[in-house]
């Protein structure tokens, strides 16, 4: 629950949270609204739809704001999916980059070896060239020195640098570079090499020729001498080295400094220039921040100059140039010092490798001297002592060209470090030259200094674009030290979600534990009802095992005496088979003892002890003739114990027969018994497999043993083959003979064996017969025997049973502890390796921090870090997995306890289960009558098992229903989301697994029918009493099944499958992350493993490499130590060792015969005394077994030593374990607490969302109450409406005020005095008219506004009511669909966590497998590595032995061949010498002679001396030929000669041995005669116990026909007691059937009554359940009307409170209708005061329109007159047209009269005025077109405007009220419209005034007051009745006549 929680509480804390905010935010948003609507009264009314437009925006903007976090959430999920694969990418680099390293290391270690190949064929052709040298040339020098070895000792050292893995990149290159050099140098030396050879051949060839030990002794101590000066003078040398070393650094560092201090002091002088230079004046304008704008103002100051300035800048150029020149110069020759500083070290290097060149070749002479003298010693007989000085002098000569050399060498490094000194003072006399240069040069410098400041400039842009960088890669930096804050973050966050995984593991480890107790509980109930029917099936046994015990134990007795015949004949085949091959071998060792025999007879003839080996030969002929009978003997007795078996077998036949007759009716009884034995099969059989296991580790380490003895004994074997080898063929011919004797013993032992096997044989035939016949007479015995036994073994079954249980619960518990155990140690291997994995990432975090500066340092060095790390978190593991193998090792150890206490056991079981299968296969025929009979019992069964799948067919039915409901649902839904996004086809996924997970649930009904249905069949085995136990378990598991159906079909599961969909979503995106690690890591996981796999390819080869080379390495040891003199020596120690160690074999032999002997002794005397003596092979038996047993005793005191060790681990793990655990403890009351603090939270959350569910109630009521008061208001706003309606008439009196106006506005000009006076009067009522109209208009907008705003109210209220209708279904749509969602909800958190959890344990368990891998692979990279690093030594010392074995093979060689050739050079010298004095003396006698003047003689010596040289020459070569060959002689001499004395040692050795066997054979023979005696002795014995044992035969064959007999009688005895106990057995088995038919009918009748006991019981449970079900429902139900009814009550108050607050609204209003009523009615009185003035006004104006109808107004005509005249003549038709319509004529008429070419007009107005042309001064008004409106105007005002615009008369005109009047369209406003409108046009045709658009102005006043006149149209009052459309209203916009007062008040409130 708490791990459920948990996830609840994130899952809500997450999803949730804002919805919480949202919901929140609405609420008080609706609260707030509602009060405002409240507060306001009713004349704010307008302002509820503006905040409700605000509300739903704001709504809008939380969801946009939600849906934007949403957004951002899943953005930066994206981002840490996207930076956790980024960081797996990079580690995948790194590893990529390490490969590469490695594989570089890889070619370099080749390119190494490589050169080392090189190097040795170089040497091999130094090799070659030193030998084609020897011959070659004879020098003068003595050093031998083997340069081409020690020449190349710096290149083994540079290539010791790649051994290891820590090397940069610099180091990289720089070992690419020594490569480089150390090539150049090899082609040096090799040019060098001939230098060489000259000295190494003159020292080889100068170094052999002496002879005398003194002339050595002293050489040898002046090589000493000459040693230790060397080393002293090295030494020396050394540290004058070190010394010149230091002295060097310190100068260059003095240098160094001197040079910065310069370059200080001229800094400083510069500055000081470049102050004096501003200081002078030279930059007298002024100083810019660049110097290059003073070099652009000083040419233009200076004009005149700039030529100049320009040579002397030029000049200046130069100069700086040839000082740049001098100073490159000086840097290279300072380079150059540099470079022969470093030749200097170099050629120090290089004399110090010659200094170890010389000593090493030192030591070679010495090597060789010591070799020399070894041979100086053989040749010393033979040499001759004249040439001894000679070579004395020789080698002293060469010692001191030695000496001589290594002063050269002295003196050279003295010069050196004078050239170094020398190369210092010049570096110095060169700089203190330059500085004076630079001193004298820094006045022509100064005006460079300008450009050099430019340059300044330059690089201070540059140093700034550097800084701008710099800040550009600290963001960079901080960024990603900012991600890795991320990544840190998120790898906490990834622990904490760990550590809560892990605390729901334990927990469900927790319920798994309670699950596995109750399990157990439940198995241990029905393992007593199994004891239960386990006992009553063994009562029902008793009775019969009581009848078949006697028949069972004959059938034992007979298997007895079959299985000894068996054994019997198995004896006699054996015996046979070994007497065939004992014939064969006898065979074989007859001939192979004649061809010995041959061979004694011929050596016989050499030695003396031939005829001792002849009587041996005879007395074993002898000995094999006497077996031979002994042989034929034993035949017959076989034949006559055949013949006794074959009786023996005809009388067991008959016996066979009975008992089978037996063995069915115990089969019968045994059946039944092999039930419960099935049990303990099993146990034995797992017992059996650990025996198996144990067993085969037995066999594998016996197999490693002989193993191990073969390859000693092939080691000893190939000793002795090289023994042999050595040894001449004497040897071989004696060690075969040896062998042979030692074979004939061998053959003797196997014959005396096989003759007392054939004995021990005889004997036990005899006590088979014997016991054959005492077991007849002990079977009655035996049966009582048994009996006992048999009780004794019930009550030893039934303790073994509960033993058995004990053992199966604690193996239990050791099951249960143990995988507590693997848990535990998992989650603590995940732990530690999470630990690890957080300080390794802690460490990378360190290093990029400490890498603040953007530095490119070597990627080695980041992987040797990662290495040290990875080494130092392996050792963690590895004392970690150490301790825990230690506990493991503990744990094992108290099994291994247990299973032995258990073997012990079960070793005692063991032969109980033995008998008791026997009995069991007897039982079986017996337990298939049974069967037979239980058939009946098992039709009955299956009629219940059918009623119960009946009912659980239903069930399922039920259950298929319910799952296709949710299958349709989840369908639909699939569907829905298929159509609406495509997230929701991930959605449709997880649906699809929670369709599967329903499956799941169905599987399992299934699964618990199938086990009903199994139970079912176990009931048809079981009895009666467990049927009703069983079925009771059936009810159960019903039960559960129809709760589960409950659960599944109920609304709140399908609403919760429906509600988790929203959740989905989310959780499918951290399942693709989740899902993407996962096959990141199943990636990583199958490239550890393919490097894994290939690690351990590369750790085999590499291995067997190993292995190889060190074969190699010994075999190379091995001769090396046999090329060298010691190798001898060596062998002979070896052999001498083996003759000692089989000197001490044949000793222990010796003394095991004479022990022997002394045991056959005192067994022949024992037999004498007794028959029962102890023979040699079972001596020979028990030794061997005693032997065994040593062994045994031996290993069993190792395993305990062992298991001692283990234990003593085992206690210290144990402790760490407990303080581990403790710790654990701890962590889990930790979390214990945390997952309470969880709890908590949850809880307040789900108090919260309660409160939100009340909040929203609460907020419906409201709603509620606001439609209640929205209806109370359309109450309020229709009564208003009512009251506004009666208000309206009285507006009607307006029409008339406008009529007057117009009346006004057109005054007659041509009136009288009166009419002036009523125009004053009529002007006076026009104000008060307009104050009036103002008051009206005021009132009217009044009551259109009050109109509007009901109206508006009753539209706001009915949208508000709609909206809030909507809004009421939509929140509870909402609200449904939230329920809904968190049912959904919980349902998918459950399976969302039991998906994360089984994703959990999938990563854990990878992360575990990629972290396993990861540690093999380190594992074996760690091993690879030290395996290369033993691999490379291993070759090194090879390469080192291999040079060393070829340098001394060569020197031997070379020192043999010089040797030679000194031998040979020194005889041709003497020769030589004595042929010069010969030839002196024959000079002499020619010279004699030729005084004498005897040419003739000189002429015959001359021939004599030619011949004699001739013969000399014939001679020399003849003794050097017998030089070469005696000292080949001489050489095969020494060599014969250490032969023939190691030949005398062994024939000593051997002549010892010899004495030794001949003693030895003495003593066998003697002790053979007396094993003959013995032997003959025996026989003896032997016949007469034959005589003895067939007079028993003949006797037993008697007995057995006797005992046949009695048996035969006894048998019939027992057969008819056999029939009696069957008959009652037949009467037993009736009563048994009947009992059991009767126990049938009862079991049948009780199942009836139970099933129809449990139907009752059903239908009253479904009873109850339905009628609670209902009365639940009910509850339910009148829970919801009752909070229904609250709700309504809570709705109505606040409606009341609404209603009330409305009223007041009301009362207000009311009190200000009654106010606004009170002024309608004095306004009304007003109006009537007003019409009744009125009235009388129109009846005057209608006197006087009666009155001055028919006259003519003169001026008018005047004016039409004058303006005809006045007119154009284009426009005179106008005007006549004017007047027609004035004087009344129709337009066809004057169209007519105009027509007729203006006949009738034209001639009457002529005739008419006549004279009256003078009359010009007409009366004109000027027209403001600004003022006045064109249709709206009288005539007057037209024609005045015409007149003023068509003419300007001279005559003033009379003035009129026109421009004193306001037009009528402007009468409301005071502005002016110049434009006529369009409805004022439409308002005039409409008006009825009969007006056209085309009539004349003229009749206009009087055609308007028509309507004055005729008011009969209207019943009322004019003022009574609505505003017409003609006249122009008091607003100043026009109206449409189709508008409604409300929509001008609209426009009005727009405006």
């Amino acid at each position: 629950m708490a791990s459920w929680l948990g996830g609840l509480g994130s899952g809500l804390g997450q999803s949730l949270g804002q919805v919480g905010d949202s919901l929140s935010s609405l609420t008080g948003q609706i609260s707030s609204f509602t009060k405002d609507i409240l507060l306001e009264g009713a004349e704010e009314v307008g302002d509820a739809a503006t905040e409700l437009h605000v509300s739903n925006s704001r709504l809008r903007e939380i969801e946009s704001i939600n849906a934007a976090q949403k957004f951002e959430n899943d953005r930066l999920k994206k981002v840490c999916s996207d930076l956790e694969e980024k960081h797996e990418a990079a580690e995948l680099q790194i590893k990529q980059l390490s490969i590469e390293y490695r594989n570089q290391l890889q070619q370099k270690e080749v390119e190494i070896s490589h050169l080392k190949a090189r190097q040795n064929a170089l040497q091999e052709q130094l090799q070659k060239v030193q030998t084609a040298a020897q011959t070659a040339q004879l020098g003068a020098g003595v050093l031998p020195v083997a340069t081409a070895s020690a020449s190349y000792v710096p290149v083994v050292r540079h290539s010791s640098g790649f051994e290891g893995d820590d090397m940069d990149f610099g180091d990289i290159i720089w070992s690419q570079q020594e490569i480089n050099r150390l090539s150049n140098e090899v082609s040096r030396l090799e040019s060098e090499v001939d230098h060489w050879k000259q000295i190494a051949v003159s020292s080889r060839v100068q170094g052999t020729n002496d002879a005398e030990q003194s002339e050595i002794c002293k050489l040898q101590n002046v090589v000493k001498e000459l040693k230790q000066n060397l080393s002293q003078e090295i030494d020396e040398h050394q540290h004058e080295l070190s010394v010149l070393q230091d002295a060097h650094r310190q100068k260059l560092v003095e240098i160094g400094r001197r040079h910065r201090e310069e370059l200080r002091e001229y800094e400083e002088r510069i500055e000081e220039l470049e102050n004096q230079l501003q200081q002078d004046g030279v930059s007298t304008d002024a100083v810019d921040d660049s110097k290059i704008t003073e070099q652009k103002k000083k040419p233009q100051s200076l004009d005149g100059g700039k030529v100049e300035e320009l040579q002397i800048v030029k000049n200046l150029e130069d100069e700086i140039r040839k000082l740049n020149h001098k100073l490159s110069s000086a840097k290279a020759e300072n380079k150059n010092l540099l470079k022969e500083q470093e030749f200097a070290k170099l050629e120090k290097i290089q004399i110090a490798q010659d200094y170890e060149k010389l000593k090493s070749d030192f030591s070679v002479l010495q090597r060789s001297v010591a070799e020399q003298d070894a041979l100086l010693k053989e040749q010393k007989q033979l040499q001759s002592k004249t040439s001894l000085p000679q070579d004395v002098v020789r080698l002293q000569q060469a010692l001191l060209e030695a000496e001589n050399e290594i002063a050269r060498l002295s003196s050279l490094n003295q010069g050196l470090e004078k050239e170094l000194t020398s190369a210092q003072h010049k570096h110095e006399n060169i700089l203190s030259s330059n500085t004076e240069d630079q001193n004298s040069e820094i006045n022509q410098l100064r005006q460079d200094l300008e450009r050099k400041e430019h340059e300044l400039d330059e690089s201070v842009a540059e140093r700034e674009t550097l800084i701008a960088e710099l800040e550009e890669l600290d963001k960079q930096n901080q960024e990603a030290t900012q991600h890795m804050i991320t990544l840190k973050e998120q790898l906490s966050k990834q622990r904490t979600e760990t550590d809560s995984i892990i605390k729901q593991l334990k927990l469900d480890i927790d319920c798994e534990r309670n699950k596995v107790s109750e399990l157990e509980t439940e198995k241990m109930k029905t393992i007593k009802e199994l004891d239960s029917q386990k006992e009553k099936l063994n009562q029902c046994s008793y009775a019969l095992n009581d009848l078949h015990i006697i028949k069972q134990q004959l059938q034992d007795n007979i298997k007895d005496l079959q299985e000894q015949l068996r054994k019997a004949q198995d004896c006699n085949l054996h015996s046979k088979k070994e007497i065939g091959e004992l014939q064969q071998k006898l065979k074989e060792r007859e001939e192979e003892l004649c061809v010995s025999l041959s061979q004694l007879t011929e050596k016989s003839n050499e030695e003396s002890n031939n005829t001792c080996q002849d009587l041996i030969l005879k007395e074993r002929e002898v000995e094999i003739t006497k077996l031979q009978n002994d042989v034929s003997e034993n035949k017959q007795l076989n034949e006559d114990l055949q013949k006794s078996l074959s009786n023996l077998r005809t009388e067991n036949a008959e016996l066979i027969v009975a008992i089978e007759d037996l063995k069915q009716e115990l089969s019968d009884a045994i059946s039944e018994k092999k039930k419960v034995y099935l049990e303990k099969d099993t146990v034995v059989e797992a017992l059996k497999m650990e025996k198996r296991q144990l067993e085969s580790e037995l066999n594998e380490t016996e197999k490693r043993l002989l193993e191990q003895a073969h390859n000693y004994k092939q080691t000893i074997q190939e000793l002795s083959n090289a023994r042999s080898m050595d040894t001449t063929a004497l040897q071989l011919e004696h060690e075969r003979l040896v062998k042979l004797h030692q074979e004939k013993d061998f053959k003797i032992a196997e014959l005396k064996r096989s003759i007392e096997q054939m004995e021990i044989d005889h004997q036990e035939t005899k006590e088979m017969l014997t016991t054959s016949l005492g077991g007849q007479k002990q079977l009655t015995d035996l049966i009582k025997e048994k009996e006992v036994f048999i009780e004794k073994y019930k009550n030893q079954a039934l303790q073994v049973k509960q033993e058995l249980e004990e053992y199966m619960k604690v193996s239990k518990k050791q099951d249960v502890l143990k995988q507590n155990l693997e848990e535990k140690d998992r989650s603590l291997a995940v732990m530690k390796e999470e630990n690890n994995h957080l300080k390794e990432e802690i460490e990378r975090l360190k290093d990029q921090q400490s890498r603040s500066t953007p530095v490119v340092e070597p990627k080695t060095l980041d992987i040797i870090i990662e290495l040290e790390s990875e080494v130092t978190q392996l050792k963690v593991i590895k004392t970690n997995l150490e301790e825990e193998i230690k506990v493991h090792k503990k744990t094992i150890e108290d099994q291994n306890q247990t299973t032995v206490k258990l073997q012990q056991s079960l070793q005692e079981q063991r032969k109980e289960i033995d008998e008791s299968k026997f009995q069991c296969e007897q039982m079986n025929v017996t337990h298939e009558r049974l069967f037979l009979e239980k058939d009946e019992e098992i039709k009955n069964l299956q009629k219940t098992i059918e009623q119960i799948k009946t009912q659980l067919h239903k069930e399922r039915q039920i259950i298929q229903t319910d799952s296709s409901d949710l299958f349709q649902e989840t369908k639909v839904q699939t569907l829905n989301g298929e159509n609406g996004n495509e997230k929701h086809d991930l959605s449709k996924v997880e649906i699809e697994r929670l369709v599967k997970g329903i499956k799941e649930r169905e599987m399992e009904i299934k699964l618990l029918n199938e086990k009903n249905v199994s139970l079912s069949q176990q009931i048809d085995q079981l009895s009666k009493d467990e049927v009703g136990k069983l079925t009771r378990i059936i009810q159960e598991k019903d039960l559960e099944i129809q709760a589960l159906n409950a659960r599944v079909s109920s609304a709140s599961y399908r609403q919760d499958v429906l509600t988790l969909q929203q959740q989905l979503q989310a959780y499918v995106m951290e399942r693709e992350q989740v899902l993407a690690v996962l096959s990141e890591k199943t990636r990583e996981n199958s490239q550890l493993k393919t490097e894994y796999r290939n690690i351990m390819d590369m750790v085999a080869a590499k291995e067997a490499a190993l292995v190889r080379l060190q074969e190699e390495n010994r075999k190379l040891s091995n001769r090396s130590e046999n090329s060298s003199q010691d190798m001898s020596r060596e062998t002979i120690q070896n052999l001498s060792r083996i003759i000692r160690e089989k000197d001490i074999e044949i000793d222990a032999l010796s003394q095991k015969c004479q022990t022997l002997l002394t045991v056959l002794q005192t067994s022949s005397t024992g037999a004498g005394n007794g028959a029962g003596g102890v023979n040699s092979n079972q001596f020979e038996e028990l030794l061997q077994e005693r032997d065994k047993l040593k062994q045994q005793v031996k290993k069993m005191e190792e395993w305990k030593q062992q298991v001692i060790t283990t234990v003593q681990n085992m206690q210290h793990e144990s402790a760490h374990l407990q303080e581990e655990l403790h710790k654990l403890q701890a962590q889990i009351s930790v979390e214990s607490d945390s997952t309470s603090r969880l709890q908590v939270d949850y809880n307040g959350l789900i108090q919260s969302y309660e409160q939100n569910e009340k909040k929203l109630k609460s907020f419906s009521q409201e709603l509620a109450q606001v439609q209640h008061s929205i209806g109370q208001l359309c109450n309020t706003k229709d009564l208003l409406l009512s009251k506004l309606d009666l208000v309206t008439p009285s507006v009607a009196a307006a029409p008339t005020v406008s009529q007057l106006s117009d009346v006004q506005c057109s005054p007659p000009e041509a009136l009288s005095e009166e009419y002036k006076l009523l125009q004053i009067e009529l002007e006076q009522l026009k104000k008060k008219l307009q104050e009036k109209d103002s008051t009206i208009r005021t009132l009217q907008e009044n009551n259109q506004r009050l109109s509007d705003s009901v109206a508006a109210a009753s539209e706001i209220e009915r949208k508000s009511q709609e909206e809030t209708e909507s809004e009421m279904r939509q929140i509870k749509e909402k609200h449904d669909v939230l329920q809904k969602s968190l049912r959904e909800k919980d349902i998918l958190i459950k399976s969302k966590s039991d998906q994360l959890l089984s994703v959990s344990e999938n990563l854990s368990n990878k992360e575990n497998e990629n972290e396993l891998l990861k540690q093999a692979v380190t594992n074996l990279k760690e091993r690879n590595l030290i395996l290369e690093m033993d691999i490379r030594k291993l070759k090194e010392e090879n390469e080192k032995i291999v040079t060393r074995c070829r340098e001394k093979e060569t020197e031997f060689r070379a020192l043999q061949e010089t040797n030679m050739q000194f031998s040979m050079m020194l005889k041709e010298k003497e020769f030589e010498s004595h042929s010069m004095k010969e030839k002196a003396l024959a000079f002499e006698k020619l010279l004699k002679d030729k005084e004498q003047g005897k040419t003739g003689e000189l002429n015959q010596l001359l021939n004599e001396v030619k011949s004699m040289q001739e013969k000399a020459v014939t001679f020399q070569q003849e003794r050097d030929q017998v030089m070469v060959a005696l000292k080949q002689k001489q050489m095969e001499s020494s060599a014969l000669q250490s032969e023939v004395q190691h030949l005398h040692e062994k024939e000593q050795r051997l002549n010892q041995e010899l004495e030794r066997l001949r003693n030895h054979l003495l003593e066998m023979e003697d002790s053979y005669t007396r094993e003959a005696l013995a032997a003959e002795d025996r026989e003896v014995k032997l016949r007469k116990k034959v005589l003895i044992l067939e007079e028993k035969l003949a006797s037993s064959s008697t007995a057995v026909e006797n005992a046949s007999h009695q048996a035969s009688l006894q048998v019939e005895s027992l057969q008819e007691q056999l029939n009696l106990v069957t008959k009652q057995r037949d009467e037993t088995v009736l009563q048994l059937t009947i009992s059991q038919d009767q126990v049938k009918q009862y079991a049948l009748s009780l199942a009836n009554l139970q099933m129809v006991l449990e139907q009752f019981q059903q239908e009253e449970k479904a009873m109850y359940s339905a009628e609670l079900q209902r009365h639940q429902k009910q509850s339910a139900e009148w829970k919801k009307k009752a909070e229904n009814l609250e709700e309504k009550v809570v709705s109505l108050q606040e409606s009341l409170e609404e209603a009330n607050a409305a009223l007041d609204a009301a009362s207000r209003l009311t009190e200000q209708l009654d106010i606004k009523e009170e002024q309608i009615e004095e306004l009304k009185k007003e109006g009537e005061i007003r019409r009744e003035m009125l009235e009388d006004v129109q009846n005057k104006l209608m006197n006087l329109m009666n009155s001055t109808e028919g006259k003519v107004d003169k001026l008018l005509m005047r004016n039409l007159f004058i303006g005809h005249f006045h007119t154009p003549k284009n426009r005179r038709l106008e005007v006549l047209r004017l007047m027609g319509s004035i004087v009344g004529l129709k337009k066809d008429e004057l169209d007519q009269l105009l027509s007729e070419e203006q006949r009738g007009v034209t001639r009457w107005v002529t005739g008419w005025l006549g004279g009256g042309a003078g009359s010009k001064s007409v009366p004109s008004t000027p027209l403001r077109p600004t003022h006045q409106n064109i249709f709206n105007s009288s005539f007057s005002e037209l024609f005045v405007k015409f007149l003023e615009t068509e003419s300007r008369p001279s005559l003033p005109p009379p003035k009129l009220s026109v421009h004193g009047m306001k037009p009528l369209g402007a009468a409301g406003t005071g502005k002016t419209n110049s434009t006529p409108s369009n409805s004022q046009m439409q308002d005039s045709a409409v008006s009825g005034m009969g007006r056209r658009p085309d009539a004349n102005p003229f009749i206009a006043p009087r055609s308007a007051a028509v309507p004055l006149i005729t008011p009969a149209t209207s019943s009322g009052h004019l003022l009574m009745k609505p505003i017409s459309d003609a006249l122009p209203t008091f607003t100043p916009l026009p109206v449409s006549p189709d508008a409604s007062a409300g929509a001008v008040l609209k426009d009005l409130l727009k405006q």
